[in-house]
C-alpha cells in the first residue's frame, strides 16, 4: 500500500518510480482526482456537521423566547444538516474504498538502485559461487536417474490428485525431509532465526496484508468456507506483527518456518511440466523479516547470504542476481535471485527470491513500532525470503550429485540427517 501523504507532496516522483516497471503508468492524477473528491467531501460534511451545531443551540434560545417562526425553521434545519452529513459521509466512504481499492492494486516502488529492464533478459548477476561439474556422460534430469524413479511417483499423484503433483517414497522422501530440518537447524543455530510453526490456512486479510489480493486471487486455492491456502508461510510471518505497535528494542524480529505451500500456478500453463520443479504443492522454508526503515537495506544483504549459505554448505553451484524493475515482484522494492546449477538442464534455475518490501506491506497490515528515542509509531519494513525451496533443493542435489550408473553422492553436509548414509543406490537405496 502506497502513502497517499507522499503522493500528494511529490506526485511527479511518484509516477517516476512507478513507470519503471514495464506496464505501469503514470497513476498520480487518477489517485488525487479520487483524493480531491474525498477530502472535499470530508470538508464538506465538517462544515453541516458545524452548521447543525449552530442551529441546535439557536433552537432552544428561539423556544425559550417564544419565537416559534424561528423555532420551527431552525429544527428543520438541524434536520436538514443531519440528512446532508449523513449523505456526505457516505460520500466520503466510498471515496475512501474507491481510493483504497486503486492503491492495493498498485505494485510496489523500485529502488533506484534497482536496474532498469523489462524482463528476466534484464536482470543483473552479482556473484557466482563453485563451478559446475563435468561429466562423463550425458547428465540426466532428476525424474531419469536409476536410483530416484522408484521414489518418485507422479503416476500415483496424477490418480490421487492431477497433474503437477509427487508422492515421494522411501529414500527420496527421506531426503527430501533432511534437506528441509538441514535448513531449519542452519537457520535457527548459526543465522539466528527464530523457528515458527504456521497454519497453512489464513483468512482474507492475511492475503491482502502480504499482497497476495487482490491481485493474485487466481494464482491460490480458497477453501469453500473462505479461508485461503497460503502459497508461502511469507504469508503467515509477516502478518504476525499485523495491527501491532512494538517496540523498537524487539527489533529486528527475524523468523523461519518449514511448510506445506500451494499455488494454482495459474500463469504457468505448459511450463516446466515434467518432473517436480514446478507443483501446485510444494515445500518451503521461508525466511522474514520485521525491521527498522534505516536497517532493512542491510538485512536484505543478510538474507541474501543466509540463504547463499545453504546452497554453499551442500556444494551446489549458484549465482546471485538482482532483478531489474519489469522481472520484481508485486510488493518489492528490490529482489535478489538465486539461481542453483542443474545439470540435466544445463542452465542456472532458480531456488530462491529474497526481497525487501519497505512499508508496503506494513501499511497493508498497519505494523508499526515505536521509535526507542520517543515520537509517533512508525511503519516497520519487511523482508522475505526462501531459504530455500526444498523441492527444487532436492533436484539440485540429485541432478548434481548424479553417478554414470543412475546413483547419486550426496552432499556430505547432510549426513547427519541421514544417519551418517552418502549414497542413493541405482537401486534407489540409502547407504
Amino acid at each position: 500500500m502506497h502513502d497517499i501523504r507522499a503522493i500528494r507532496d511529490n506526485p511527479a516522483e511518484f509516477d517516476r518510480r512507478l513507470t519503471r516497471r514495464p506496464g505501469s503508468q503514470a497513476m498520480s492524477q487518477a489517485i488525487l482526482a479520487i483524493d480531491e473528491a474525498r477530502r472535499a467531501q470530508i470538508l464538506a460534511a465538517e462544515t453541516a456537521q458545524a452548521a447543525q451545531n449552530a442551529a441546535s443551540k439557536d433552537v432552544g434560545a428561539a423556544k425559550a423566547r417564544g419565537d416559534d417562526a424561528e423555532f420551527e425553521r431552525l429544527r428543520a434545519l438541524v434536520a436538514d444538516k443531519k440528512a446532508e452529513i449523513a449523505r456526505l459521509g457516505e460520500e466520503a466512504g466510498a471515496k475512501d474504498e474507491e481510493l483504497r481499492q486503486l492503491l492495493l492494486t498498485i505494485p510496489n516502488l523500485p529502488l533506484d538502485e534497482v536496474p532498469d529492464g523489462k524482463d528476466e533478459q534484464d536482470n543483473r548477476e552479482i556473484r557466482r559461487w563453485g563451478t559446475p561439474g563435468s561429466f562423463a556422460f550425458q547428465p540426466r534430469e532428476h525424474f531419469d536417474i536409476a536410483g530416484v524413479k522408484a521414489g518418485m511417483d507422479f503416476e500415483t499423484a496424477a490418480k490421487l490428485s492431477g497433474s503437477r503433483f509427487v508422492v515421494l517414497k522411501g529414500a527420496v522422501a527421506r531426503l527430501h525431509r533432511a534437506l528441509a530440518q538441514f535448513m531449519l537447524d542452519l537457520h535457527t543455530t548459526e543465522h539466528g532465526l527464530t523457528e515458527t510453526m504456521t497454519p497453512v490456512l489464513v483468512k482474507e486479510e492475511a492475503m491482502y496484508g502480504t499482497n497476495q489480493l487482490p491481485k493474485f486471487a487466481e494464482d491460490s486455492y480458497q477453501t469453500t468456507n473462505g479461508w485461503w491456502l497460503i502459497p508461502t508461510s511469507e504469508v503467515t510471518l509477516t502478518n504476525t506483527v499485523a495491527g501491532d505497535i512494538l517496540d523498537e528494542a524487539v527489533l529486528p524480529i527475524r523468523m523461519t518456518s518449514h511448510t506445506q505451500c500451494f499455488r494454482s500456478e495459474a500463469g504457468s500453463a505448459g511450463k516446466d511440466t515434467a518432473g517436480m520443479l514446478r507443483q501446485h504443492q510444494f515445500e518451503k522454508v521461508e525466511m522474514v523479516s520485521i525491521t527498522t526503515p534505516d536497517t532493512s537495506l542491510a538485512e536484505h544483504e543478510r538474507m541474501t547470504k543466509c540463504a547463499e549459505a545453504v546452497l554453499e554448505r551442500l556444494g551446489l553451484p549458484y549465482r546471485t542476481i538482482v532483478l531489474c524493475a519489469g522481472d520484481m515482484g508485486f510488493g518489492a522494492q528490490k529482489t535478489h535471485d538465486l539461481e542453483v546449477w542443474l545439470p540435466g538442464q544445463n542452465c542456472y534455475r532458480e531456488i530462491s527470491s529474497v526481497s525487501v518490501c519497505g512499508d508496503f506491506q506494513a501499511r497493508r497490515m498497519n505494523a508499526r513500532f515505536r521509535p526507542q528515542g520517543g515520537g509517533k509509531p512508525e511503519f516497520v519494513h519487511t523482508l522475505n525470503g526462501s531459504g530455500l525451496a526444498v523441492g527444487r533443493c532436492l533436484i539440485a542435489v540429485l541432478e548434481n550429485g548424479q553417478t554414470e550408473d543412475g546413483g547419486v553422492v550426496l552432499p556430505q553436509a547432510l549426513s547427519p540427517w541421514l544417519g551418517g548414509k552418502t549414497r542413493l543406490t541405482p537401486d534407489g537405496q540409502l547407504v
